[in-house]
């Protein structure tokens, strides 16, 4: 029997180890994304979501790697609804300019949040696509339904230089993120019919779902996330038409400085403590999106 148990020793202190290991391991792999994979520098972005918490819940990471100080990027959140769903949408108008600013935002004035019948908070139903685009045209291209034939020799202007958004799945499935997944598609396809000799002066970069195993991960969704990035087909690496890369990795660090999983954490249970029901912990213990995005460049035709 004694044996038998030091037989065992070695196998059980396997666990241990990688437990020690991984995390170490991810630690190299996310301070080595953030120094040496493409990003966005000096741009103008929009960070288009659905709720207050979005931000915090699924975009943490890019937030934090887009406002990097030494980047040059102007990162503001449009938010569709108050998340009023509960009766709370002016105190979960409050979380998320807190959260916002935790995240590294300039300033409260790059937060804007709507309270429109048009879109309601609501697991049952769907924005509709033409609206979210007008709203967005209105906000960042109000000149293009002025638009002239003549002046279709010259090239549209907007704005912002980019949108994020999710993508057709919406991560979670809530058909309020997939609204914006078409109303921003719909939003790119009518810059490009207004100048359609011309690149779209909006580029538009999506959040990637990834199937249940993967989304509950956490940090060890590194290696996949990585694996994929480096082997997609060049079609899904091709840069836009104005030079900005074809896929974007943000990685956050467990521990330690701004650009980290705490980071992400103390803006989601300090300032959004309305939600913080205990759901929301196995989340952000568990979730690979508190610390792990990868975006893909939509290629949008008119």
């Amino acid at each position: 029997m004694n044996l038998l148990n030091r037989d065992l020793l070695p196998i059980a202190g396997v666990p241990v180890v990688l437990l020690g290991v991984l995390p170490l391991l991810y630690t190299y792999t996310s301070a080595t994304a953030q120094a040496r994979l493409p990003t966005l520098r000096n741009k103008r972005i929009c960070l288009l979501i659905a709720h207050p918490d979005d931000e915090a819940m699924f975009f943490s990471p890019t937030v934090l790697a887009l406002t990097r100080p030494g980047s040059g990027n102007h990162v503001k959140i449009l938010c569709l609804s108050t998340g009023n769903a509960a009766g709370l949408g002016e105190t979960r108008r409050r979380e998320l300019v807190k959260s916002a600013m935790l995240l590294g935002l300039r300033q409260e004035d790059d937060v804007f949040v709507l309270d429109s019948p048009d879109f309601p908070d609501s697991m049952t139903t769907t924005w509709e696509p033409e609206r979210i685009s007008a709203l967005l045209r209105s906000a960042f291209a109000p000149h293009l339904g002025n638009a002239s034939a003549a002046g279709r020799n010259e090239a549209l202007t907007a704005a912002i230089d980019v949108i994020i958004t999710f993508d057709k799945s919406g991560v979670s499935s809530h058909p309020n993120h997939i609204s914006l997944y078409h109303g921003a598609r719909t939003f790119i396809s009518a810059l490009l019919k207004a100048r359609p000799d011309w690149a779209s002066p909006v580029d538009m970069y999506t959040l990637t779902s990834v199937g249940i195993l993967r989304k509950y991960a956490g940090f060890f969704d590194a290696c996949t996330t990585m694996v994929s990035w480096l082997f997609r087909g060049s079609k899904a690496r091709r840069a836009s038409d104005k030079g900005n890369p074809g896929a974007l990795v943000h990685m956050s660090v467990l521990f330690g400085g701004r650009e980290s999983y705490g980071t992400a954490r103390y803006a989601m249970t300090r300032a959004h403590q309305s939600q913080m029901v205990w759901f929301r912990w196995g989340w952000i213990l568990a979730s690979r999106y508190m610390v792990i995005n990868d975006l893909r460049l939509e290629h949008v035709k008119q």
